[in-house]
């Protein structure tokens, strides 16, 4: 158990990595002799194969990777510092280094925390500057120069922040925090059955499977031909996660609330080209023949030889031309054989799918979709188990209004909350912390809730009424008195 766990610690060819570099983050695929463009640099993961996640290494010349050596911070450059930076301007003229020195640094293959400490003693107004200026002088010169990386694990949170800050479309400008609510809202926990329909790249599905890990059921409803698992596939998972991700096709949600599915109206591989090529193959053996004839009707006893001759060539290249087709017919039969076996495991799977929905005791339900939730969330409630907590995420706040009318006329759910999330980040340094100047418009909305069953509610509502109808008998006497 130790040495597994050291395992996936570790580096291996193959892994799904992020790539990070201050707040800047992506994902790739671990593979020898790859070349890997990240940031204006390019290098190789070769030399990353076998060290710890979380390790910082340095692009040296020829894109291979270096661990980063650990070392003390120089504090010459902070001794001595200004304490107002008005006399200071910004002309172009305070660096002595020009750009072409800088270039032959580079060329020289001197280390980019070398050039950060020549562009420091050559800059004739860094002293005069503030503690604060000088540091932030730094960092910016460091992030320029120095080609410095690290390698992360990818999780739920590195994820969410990769796709926002890079594609936040794809993912329907899902918020990390936002997908934090929805997890706790939603209860997310191993052995869980889940159902989850979410057009975010598969980040929704895949930050569910790694809470769930790997215990339990999810199911993935998907619009159109097949779910789409981008983000998914980014973590990692192994196979084992997988066994327990099924996926059921929207369109044929009405037809199994109503009893009428069947896994055999599912879309079949055209299977026309197979006696197209047969026919295509036999008109050629038939042009053969007919050439063939046409030869001998034509032939002559004066040029018999030249006969015997174009026949012997006619025969290898007819020979020739069988074999041809054999070879061709048996490729075909077997990739016939692939598509019809892959067909028979997604109809198998469709069924599994088909008979877990119908047990109607789904422990939640997630929604995260450019769609109009009201409809979806409407349908996929009749899967969902009492006492349940469902989640449905919307980037306007609109449909989630409708939503929330229409489950109030309906009923069946109680504790419905709509909610906006808000974010904030705050720079925490000495003497300097205060919120940052650029932060996040919005993160979305949320609409929450817990399924109840409606026939008792309704069952009760009757009894009170009846109860109200019914006067006792210490009632009518009272009255009776009265009225003498």
């Amino acid at each position: 158990m130790e040495e597994s766990a050291k395992l996936g610690l570790r580096i291996r060819e193959g892994d799904c990595a992020v790539l990070k570099r201050d707040e800047v983050f992506k994902a790739v695929l671990v593979l020898r002799r790859r070349k890997v463009i990240f940031e204006k640099q390019w290098f190789y993961l070769d030399n990353a194969i076998g060290h710890i996640y979380g390790t910082t290494f340095e692009v040296s010349s020829g894109g291979s990777l270096q661990p980063k050596k650990k070392m003390e911070e120089t504090t010459t450059e902070t001794k001595e510092a200004g304490t107002d930076n008005r006399n200071i301007v910004d002309d172009g003229k305070s660096q002595k280094l020009t750009h072409d020195d800088i270039k032959a640094l580079k060329d020289k293959g001197i280390k980019g925390q070398e050039i950060v400490q020549q562009l420091i003693e050559n800059s004739t107004t860094f002293r005069g500057k503030t503690e604060f200026a000088q540091d932030k002088y730094i960092k910016k010169k460091k992030k320029k120069y120095e080609a410095v990386i690290t390698i992360v694990k990818p999780s739920t949170r590195i994820l969410s922040t990769m796709y926002y800050a890079r594609e936040p479309g794809k993912i329907n400008h899902l918020r990390y925090d936002t997908l934090a609510q929805m997890l706790t809202l939603g209860n997310i926990r191993a052995g869980n059955k889940m159902i989850v329909m979410e057009t975010c790249a598969g980040l929704v599905l895949g930050a569910i499977m790694e809470r769930m890990g790997g215990y339990g059921s999810v199911i993935q409803m998907y619009p159109g031909g097949g779910p789409v698992r981008a983000a998914t596939s980014c973590f990692g998972f192994p196979e084992s996660f997988f066994n327990t991700l099924y996926e059921f096709p929207l369109s044929k949600v009405n037809s199994l609330v109503s009893g009428t599915f069947s896994s055999e109206t599912l879309p079949s591989e055209p299977e026309y080209n197979v006696p197209v090529e047969e026919e295509s193959n036999g008109s050629l053996d038939e042009k053969q023949t007919l050439i063939q004839e046409t030869e001998e009707e034509s032939s002559t006893e004066a040029v018999m030889e030249s006969n015997e001759t174009e026949e012997q060539e006619t025969m290898d290249l007819a020979a020739e031309d069988t074999e041809y087709k054999e070879s061709k017919e048996k490729g075909n039969k077997e990739n016939i054989r692939e598509k019809q076996r892959k067909q028979q495991e997604r109809r198998r799977k469709l069924v599994e799918t088909a008979a877990l929905l119908e047990e109607k005791n789904a422990d939640g339900l997630i929604v995260a979709s450019r769609f109009h939730p009201t409809p979806l969330l409407l349908s996929l409630l009749e899967f969902v188990a009492p006492s349940r907590p469902f989640v449905v995420y919307c980037q306007y706040k609109e449909p989630l209004l409708e939503c929330y009318t229409k489950l109030r006329e309906k009923g069946g759910v109680i504790n419905l909350k709509l909610s906006e999330t808000w974010l904030r980040n705050y720079q925490v340094l000495p003497d300097r912390s205060h919120p940052k100047l650029m932060m996040s418009g919005g993160g979305g909305y949320i609409l929450s809730g817990i399924t109840v069953t409606v026939e008792k509610v309704q069952s009760d509502a009757s009894s009170l009424e009846a109860q109200k109808n019914e006067e006792p008998a210490s009632k009518k006497r009272k009255l009776q008195e009265l009225n003498c």
